[in-house]
């Protein structure tokens, strides 16, 4: 599930004194990964929203905490496996496990207590489908994604963004108790996005998955297929995100944003593919159009999503 939002540092370095149970209790909060969670949570909530019927607001809001603490088990799930690449990865090596700040034994006791408790309570006070596609998202992104995926081979994050893709029909069901045709769709526009979104860290982290032994597809297939890839997928993503206005789930006000986002979107995917490179692809300009289309990708998703909200809620 938190394979939404790439790129997420956790931890502080330890503190002494009267300070020292403040920096623990951030340790625990890194573990969560909260950065990866406001996305996940975030898109949730909109697939609650745009769901048709109504929900007491005490049930949605225990829907949406459930979503996040699921999220949060994840991560800490996740950094209890990768403690070992942790360790190595720039991006990764505060994180609090490989400082030593948490005992590994700990971190998956918490995640796994959190992860059976957000599907014990979204089960009990929402519904049995809702709990259902909670459990499968868990279950995606640590067995799958986490354990088996990852470092295996250079689909990595193609197949796993799949547990990323998983809130938005989450939230749906809370509300409906089933699973229809447009979060299926919600869950395509994350599915196709994941890529370009995480090879656009992926392309500018090259040294440190190369160095931590995750065949991520720059590793593998070189940084030019990696920019090849990406727009690819967002040529493939851009149309997607218009099938909510074609089929009259949504209005003007969505149809226009997703237009307009994309239209962006491919431009920012463009400066990544014609960015100056040598013959392997590499980038000559410290891949500043990289970042750059890793931080909108982000900032799209978010208006996007939002701006479906705001579509069904004035219509």
């Amino acid at each position: 599930m938190p394979s939404m939002l790439a790129g997420e540092e956790g931890g502080s370095p330890p503190s002494v004194g009267g300070i020292a149970l403040e920096a623990d209790y951030r340790d625990w909060i890194a573990l969560l990964k909260p950065r990866v969670m406001s996305l996940v949570v975030f898109s949730g909530a909109i697939g609650l929203l745009v769901a048709p019927g109504h929900i007491n607001p005490v049930l949605a809001f225990t829907a949406i905490l459930c979503i996040a603490v699921a999220a949060g088990a994840c991560g800490a799930i996740n950094m209890w496996y990768d403690r070992d690449i942790d360790a190595i990865m720039h991006r990764t090596r505060n994180r609090p496990i490989p400082t030593g700040r948490i005992e590994p034994g700990a971190a998956l006791g918490f995640g796994i207590t959190l992860a059976a408790g957000s599907v014990l309570v979204m089960g009990l006070a929402l519904n049995i489908p809702a709990a259902a596609v909670l459990a499968l998202s868990i279950c995606f992104y640590v067995f799958v994604y986490t354990m088996w995926l990852k470092r295996r081979t250079p689909q990595n994050i193609v197949i796993g963004g799949a547990a990323g893709a998983f809130p938005p029909v989450i939230g749906w069901a809370a509300v409906t108790g089933s699973v229809d045709l447009i979060p299926l769709v919600l869950f395509g526009i994350i599915f196709i996005w994941t890529p370009p979104h995480f090879w656009s860290l992926a392309l500018w982290a090259n040294d440190d998955y190369r160095r931590a032994g995750v065949p991520m597809l720059p590793v593998v297939a070189g940084a030019k297929e990696t920019r090849r890839q990406i727009i690819l997928y967002t040529l493939v993503l851009v149309p997607l995100t218009l099938v909510p206005y074609l089929m009259g789930f949504s209005g003007l006000i969505y149809g226009i944003t997703a237009g307009v986002l994309g239209l962006v979107f491919l431009e920012r995917v463009y400066r990544v593919f014609t960015d100056r490179q040598d013959e392997q692809g590499n980038s000559l300009t410290g891949d500043a159009p990289a970042k750059a289309a890793f931080k909108y990708s982000v900032l799209y998703l978010f208006v996007l999503f939002g701006a479906l909200a705001i579509d069904r809620l004035v219509g």
